[in-house]
């Protein structure tokens, strides 16, 4: 097989960490000339500034471009990353375009991509939730010509939406393959790298939820509200900056310092450290349905962000009203989860591999740039 040039797309510290093994394996085979556009949150400070922590990893090849100054417009953060995309594909001229997830940069990435004939896989497409997500993700999927899938539900779901079946490939959820125990830091190293004096503590993630904006103002008031009462440690992680994050932000500059623990962004690996030794996480990042139940750490999923998401024994799923917030804070705190070992319902941690065997695979590359519609027989 020729040389093949590849470039992952990366708009969030929570992408970057689906991807990373990914390119950690093809950028160690010499058969792959490998790839990063860099964009979106990693390249705001006031997130950290995260493009730094990819360079960091040891990925080279990275370009940098910023796409957005506001927040409050996806639709024109869309399109500054088309163009900016655009220009950088016209003079990179790659075989291969990889984007995850829900995201607009991934969005942008299949747009530019299928419009110049360059094959175009998508991560983790055809999950479901209850948001603006699930639209960009669909859509993410109808612009893309591989699907590398995290279980057999997606695949069903995207055999739905008219793909071919021989384009859709289960490899799982690429996160998992740096969550061993084993891949983790230690977690006082962390604790001391990020200042955190807490023995007993939870985690918090909070993003907006872009179709109900009007009201969500008054749903992070009652959370932090909640939180605060409930007298427990929490180590807090800033929201996605999605339409609606200022709210959240407001809101985390009002939590006593002495018992709530605030960050831009944490290194992947320090948060999944930090993560398998919480009492639990709430709010309502994907990260409670996906990394936490890999852990058996609980999860209260605040709201409807991940509805219709997998769900598990360890999962539970309420509404922004502070006496249920509270109440189940208390019940969490109370008890202690089975041990669950054979809950994956996401992979099994080699997805790299599986992901490395596709690539290298003649067939794959002949996946036709012209796609049609399959209805279901």
């Amino acid at each position: 097989m020729t040389k093949k040039r590849v470039t992952f797309l990366t708009g969030t510290r929570a992408d970057f960490g689906k991807l990373k093994s990914l390119i950690s394996i093809t950028q160690s085979k010499p058969e792959f000339d490998v790839h990063i556009f860099a964009t979106g949150m990693h390249m705001s400070s006031r997130y950290g500034r995260t493009v730094d922590e990819i360079a960091k990893s040891g990925f080279e090849n990275i370009y940098s471009f910023i796409n957005h100054d506001d927040v409050d417009h996806m639709d024109r953060t869309l399109a500054k990353t088309v163009d900016g995309f655009s220009h950088y594909i016209s003079e990179l001229r790659p075989d291969l375009v990889v984007v995850h997830g829900d995201r607009v940069e991934a969005l942008a990435g299949a747009i530019v991509g299928s419009l110049n004939n360059i094959l175009v896989a998508h991560i983790e497409g055809g999950e479901v939730s209850g948001t603006i997500d699930e639209l960009i993700r669909h859509a993410v999927t109808k612009l893309s010509h591989a699907h590398l899938v995290a279980n057999e539900e997606a695949r069903k779901r995207l055999l739905q939406l008219g793909e071919k079946s021989e384009t859709i490939f289960v490899i799982g959820s690429p996160d998992l393959d740096l969550m061993k125990p084993e891949m983790l830091p230690d977690l006082e190293i962390v604790k001391q790298h990020y200042g955190i004096p807490f023995t007993d503590y939870a985690v918090l993630i909070l993003h907006p939820v872009t179709t109900e904006v009007r009201t969500f103002h008054r749903d992070v008031s009652v959370l932090r509200e909640a939180l605060e009462e409930s007298g427990f440690n929490y180590v807090v992680v800033y929201p996605n900056n999605d339409l609606g994050s200022m709210y959240i932000l407001e809101q985390y500059e009002l939590l006593p310092s002495d018992r709530f623990k605030v960050y831009p962004s944490l290194r992947f690996e320090y948060f999944l450290a930090l993560l398998r030794n919480a009492r639990f996480i709430i709010g309502n990042s994907s990260a409670g349905v996906r990394e936490a139940p890999y852990y058996n750490v609980p999860t209260i999923d605040v709201g409807n962000r991940q509805n219709k998401r997998a769900k598990g024994p360890t999962i539970r799923n309420v509404p922004f009203e502070k006496d249920v917030l509270l109440n189940t804070i208390h019940a969490v705190l109370q008890s202690r989860p089975e041990r669950l070992e054979d809950f994956r319902p996401f992979g099994d941690g080699t997805s790299d591999r599986k992901f490395l065997e596709l690539l290298q695979q003649q067939d794959f590359w002949k996946i036709s740039h012209q796609k049609e519609f399959q209805d279901i027989q």
